[in-house]
């Protein structure tokens, strides 16, 4: 039995400001992320949806960078690109509670 329904990584970062790159934190990643887990918890989710920060994930020029890991065995990962709070409000109603992905949301797969 797994141990939660949803792992979420959120990338949180930060490259030099010169970095072609760019970086998630630079992108505001990290007020997305306690967003996210403030949220949650208000709505009773804790047990049940973990939040987590992740070094790079490797997709910080399309960042801020959201993985969203379910239960399912092998778990499988949605990627996400979340720039606001109205973004992330999205995934945690339509993904984390509603079980469906916000296709518009997702990151294209890399080539």
């Amino acid at each position: 039995m797994p141990r939660f329904d949803h792992h979420v990584f959120v990338c949180t970062n930060e490259r030099a400001a010169e970095d072609p790159k760019g970086s998630c934190a630079r992108k505001g990643s990290g007020a997305l992320q306690q967003h996210l887990k403030e949220r949650c918890h208000q709505l009773g989710l804790k047990g049940r949806v973990r939040i987590n920060n992740a070094g790079c994930l490797d997709a910080c020029a399309l960042g801020p960078s959201v993985v969203v890991y379910g239960a399912a065995d092998p778990p499988e990962g949605v990627w996400y690109t979340l720039r606001t709070i109205e973004e992330v409000d999205r995934v945690i109603d339509q993904h984390l509670v509603g079980g469906r992905v916000v296709e518009e949301l997702r990151q294209p797969r890399p080539a």
